[in-house]
């Protein structure tokens, strides 16, 4: 190549860069342009297109409040844009998997009402009672003395020895008495 025709090519090439630098777009024309391919690689992130319709938007409203509308601070327009819309739907991601991953509390279950009519008022004492023991000695309590099972049987029910059996039950028929003896 003549090398007259290489400094041409660099000056022009370096003309280029001094002038795409000098001369940063202004945000509405960054918008105009540069929208629809950024709501596209939003679609392709969170799979929702009002959500990354949303994401665009906020990260050129998120611009235009830092930068105004003249972008001179701004090295790379759009690589700052491609950065930001990758950081707020990987943002969206996260926010939806935490929603997803929430479980409400259950609702207590609420007797049926022939339940509450067929129970006298020392049985629902004992029912309260109860629903405040711990849930082993809630378990060893009604295991022996509703079903009827020894001690052994309970054990390896569940899978606890004979003398945790002893003990709990000790504890829990306590608990049980003081409470009961309070109301």
């Amino acid at each position: 190549m003549p090398p007259s025709l290489l400094r041409w090519m660099r000056g022009a090439a370096s003309s280029r860069v001094v002038t795409a630098a000098a001369a940063a777009p202004a945000i509405d024309e960054l918008y105009r342009e540069r929208r629809l391919p950024l709501v596209r690689l939003a679609v392709l992130m969170v799979d929702d297109l009002p959500t990354a319709e949303d994401i665009v938007q906020d990260v050129f409203t998120r611009l235009y409040r830092r930068h105004g509308t003249g972008l001179d601070a701004v090295a790379n327009p759009n690589a700052y844009l491609v950065s930001a819309v990758m950081n707020a739907a990987r943002s969206a991601l996260r926010r939806r998997r935490i929603a997803r991953a929430y479980l409400p509390p259950r609702p207590e279950p609420a007797p049926a009402a022939e339940d509450e009519a067929l129970l006298g008022t020392g049985d629902r004492e004992v029912i309260q009672a109860l629903g405040r023991l711990t849930a082993r000695q809630r378990q060893v309590i009604v295991l022996r003395y509703w079903s009827g099972l020894s001690e052994q049987e309970i054990a390896g029910t569940l899978r606890i020895s004979a003398g945790t059996v002893k003990s709990t039950a000790h504890r829990a028929l306590t608990l049980l008495r003081t409470r009961l003896e309070e109301r």
